[in-house]
């Protein structure tokens, strides 16, 4: 009979439904630090390490997802052996037939898994019968894994990459664990050459990798959660039973708390993957300071935008049919990347209201991602704030009805009068927005600075920084953890 602490530890390695392996829960502080004691004994031995990081990966994605992990690997074996066949053969006919195979397998997964229930109910309403959706569990980071894995096979069918010889060394690219299930999307070309790598970390390195999972953590677990569990989601959930005033300030805690939520896991994925030897792409770059909607999404999740540029505007004639068709393939790339974000119309609405916006800026300005200066600056990046803040309510509304009563609390029931009581109650709030908003309006210099002067500092003192954050964090936390939003995307 096992003792019952070596049980209840036993117990905690399987994976559980309701418990999900997160970033910011102990348990993965607990395990990373387990399994990284033993990586840097392993780093110097290149099939070793790569061999124990991707079944720590693997293992990570079974705690996130359970036995989905097969599917994973599934798309592995088969996007491996697709681009195989698409770099060993000479005749176009047979390439283009490996790339829709590829095609065909990971957007058949992402369609089954994330879209049968969406469009079944919407062919009932076209035939006026009732739905009843299926039980489909949608796997963790299924839109992020496939789009990586996709992304490889389109690659090697352009000849912008050659295909790797050693499945292990691609099982690695698909699998690592810090990006695998809510991003940075990484491309194969840009990951690849360090695969075989030997890991290296200078003292500024490692200053940097401990800088970002602070800021991430601080960004998720204080500002992120707190915001979210105690103002923003009780206004969405009810909107009805709040003022216009509340409502306007939930929709700017909405927009501080998803960039903060998300922002905060890339950069934590970033930091972990720096402390592992590995570089992820840049996935936020202040998006709120963007003085258009071009600017805007290249600042915000910058992965999954130069994905869409790259293999779907670009695809579809990008902007080299003439005006008019350039502004359609921008709409019809937007509303895809709205869909991508969730099977529902409201998502699809957020992405035609950005693909309209970016064909309009297009149709007014020849080069909208330019900067202007002065207070034509100031007045582009509060007019740019507020258009995707006023986006952001398609997107965090439970339904187009609660849309249309946020709306009207809005404009016909905005109560400026309870001001004075609404910052006194929750001050709280409005201070971590306060700071929130501050440190995102930072400018970069800045950032970097307060980088250089961590990565100087001795090792004990950034474990004395982090280890008050976490006290922190333990402090304010509610009582479950609170996963990502793109969590589960």
């Amino acid at each position: 009979m096992w003792p019952v602490d070596e049980s209840k530890l036993l117990e905690q390695l399987l994976y559980h439904p309701n418990e999900p392996l997160i970033f910011n829960s102990g348990f993965f502080l607990f395990l990373f630090f387990s399994f990284f004691s033993i990586y840097v004994l392993l780093h110097q031995h290149d099939r070793l390490k790569n061999s124990y990081l991707t079944l720590f990966s693997i293992y990570f994605y079974y705690k996130s997802s359970g036995y989905f992990f097969l599917l994973l690997i599934f798309c592995a074996v088969v996007d491996y052996l697709l681009a195989k066949g698409i770099s060993s053969s000479e005749k176009q006919r047979t390439r283009r037939f490996f790339l829709l195979c590829s095609l065909s397998v990971n957007l058949g997964l992402l369609a089954y898994f994330k879209y049968t229930n969406f469009f079944l109910s919407l062919y009932g309403d076209w035939v006026g019968l009732e739905f009843s959706p299926m039980n489909i569990f949608l796997p963790v980071g299924i839109s992020f894994f496939t789009f990586q894995s996709l992304s490889y096979t389109i690659d090697v069918y352009r000849r912008n990459i050659k295909p790797v010889n050693n499945f292990l060394d691609f099982a690695f690219f698909v699998t690592f664990f810090p990006q695998m299930v809510a991003g940075p999307i990484v491309r194969a070309v840009e990951f690849l050459p360090q695969v075989h790598r030997k890991p290296f970390l200078s003292q500024d390195q490692y200053g940097r990798a401990v800088f970002f999972i602070i800021s991430g953590l601080f960004k998720k677990a204080v500002i992120s959660d707190y915001i979210s569990t105690n103002f923003v989601d009780r206004v969405f959930d009810q909107p009805q039973l709040y003022t216009g005033l509340e409502t306007l300030i939930g929709i700017y805690g909405y927009a501080l708390q998803i960039y903060c939520d998300f922002s905060g896991y890339s950069e934590m994925a970033i930091g972990i993957a720096l402390l592992l030897g590995y570089s992820l792409p840049k996935n936020f770059d202040s998006p709120y300071q963007s003085a258009s909607i071009t600017e805007f999404w290249r600042r915000w999740h910058i992965s999954l935008s130069r994905w869409l540029k790259d293999y779907l505007y670009i695809s579809l004639g990008g902007n080299r049919k003439g005006r008019f068709r350039t502004y359609i393939n921008l709409f019809v790339t937007m509303l895809l990347g709205g869909l991508w974000h969730g099977a529902a119309g409201k998502f699809v609405l957020w992405g035609a209201l950005h693909g309209l916006g970016l064909a309009f800026e297009k149709a007014i300005w020849a080069r909208p991602e330019e900067r202007p200066s002065g207070l034509y600056l100031w007045i582009r990046v509060f007019l740019t704030f507020h258009f995707v803040c006023f986006c952001w309510i398609f997107f965090r509304a439970d339904s187009l009805t609660d849309v249309y009563v946020i709306l009207n609390q809005i404009v016909f029931n905005f109560d400026a009068s309870i001001l004075g009581h609404f910052i006194f109650g929750y001050r709280g709030i409005l201070m971590l927005m306060l700071v929130g908003y501050s440190l995102h309006f930072v400018s970069q210099d800045r950032v970097d600075d307060a980088m250089r002067w961590l990565s100087a500092k001795p090792v004990w003192l950034q474990a004395m920084i982090l280890t008050l954050l976490i006290l922190l964090i333990m402090q304010i936390k509610s009582s479950e953890i609170q996963p990502f939003i793109y969590f589960q995307f």
